[in-house]
């Protein structure tokens, strides 16, 4: 866990001083999920073998960074700095230069670090494989990147078409929860504390996806993106009203 840790430490140090000189602190968006595959290869050089449930934990971990890199690699890039971080670089002016290495980048590789408790604990575990739980395990990770990856492709085609400016996405998985894609990604990290239940003291490294549920449902995810959603569209109030905000559920009807 300490090797894990310091690698996170040091690569995220670089990718802020590379944010530095492209005075675009949102590039840790895009780094996000290879910063586990990363922490997960410091905990593997340090094996005497690779055990298949560590094989299987490291592929699925590359399946699920690959395809959010990639997919936020096409969205953000060649669009200039994240919104969110434009603001607080407009708040703090000239001292968002060091600000923006404790509120951005060691704060992410701390709690990339936090919520990969599982992963490390997989990696390491000496029990036979695959076991109940694993098999549980692999099955929430694939639900989870398929959910993630279809409500990521249908937002995208909305965003894509001008006859959707302003408009409210309520279609496909959106019709069921606000946040579809974030739920995909819960339940990926609640499968991989499934595959870490068959190491010794496995149960407490659920910590990492609860905290990952935490941040995406009040922190990082539902909360912030909401703000002042209602301000910029109209309808957006009607979805709230008829529509989950997390945990998939039918549209309730809009009161009169």
């Amino acid at each position: 866990m300490t090797a894990a840790l310091l690698t996170l430490l040091v690569a995220f140090t670089l990718l802020w001083l590379l944010s530095l000189a492209l005075r675009d602190a949102s590039i840790v968006d895009i780094c996000w999920g290879p910063a586990f595959v990363l922490a997960a290869s410091a905990t593997l050089i340090t094996l005497d073998s690779i055990s298949p449930r560590a094989a299987t934990v490291t592929a699925l971990l590359v399946l699920w960074a690959a395809r959010l890199a990639l997919h936020l690699a096409r969205r953000n890039l060649g669009h200039g700095e994240d919104p969110r971080y434009a603001a607080w670089r407009q708040q703090h002016g000239p001292r968002w230069w060091w600000r923006s290495y404790l509120q951005v980048f060691v704060l992410q590789a701390v709690i990339a670090w936090g919520v990969g408790w599982p992963i490390h604990a997989a990696l390491t575990s000496g029990s036979a494989f695959p076991a109940p739980t694993d098999l549980i395990g692999i099955g929430l990770v694939m639900i989870g990147l398929a959910m993630e990856t279809v409500a990521d492709r249908q937002l995208t085609a909305f965003r894509a078409d001008p006859a959707n400016r302003g408009r409210v996405l309520d279609t496909g998985l959106w019709r069921y929860s606000r946040h579809p894609n974030y739920v995909g990604d819960a339940v990926v990290w609640w499968g991989f504390g499934a595959l870490a239940l068959a190491s010794p003291g496995g149960w407490m490294t659920l910590a990492g996806p609860a905290a990952m549920t935490f941040l995406l449902m009040r922190v990082s995810g539902v909360t912030l993106l909401e703000r002042g959603m209602t301000d910029r569209r109209p309808d957006y109030a009607r979805y709230i009203a008829t529509t989950s905000a997390f945990v998939p559920w039918p549209p309730r009807t809009a009161a009169r």
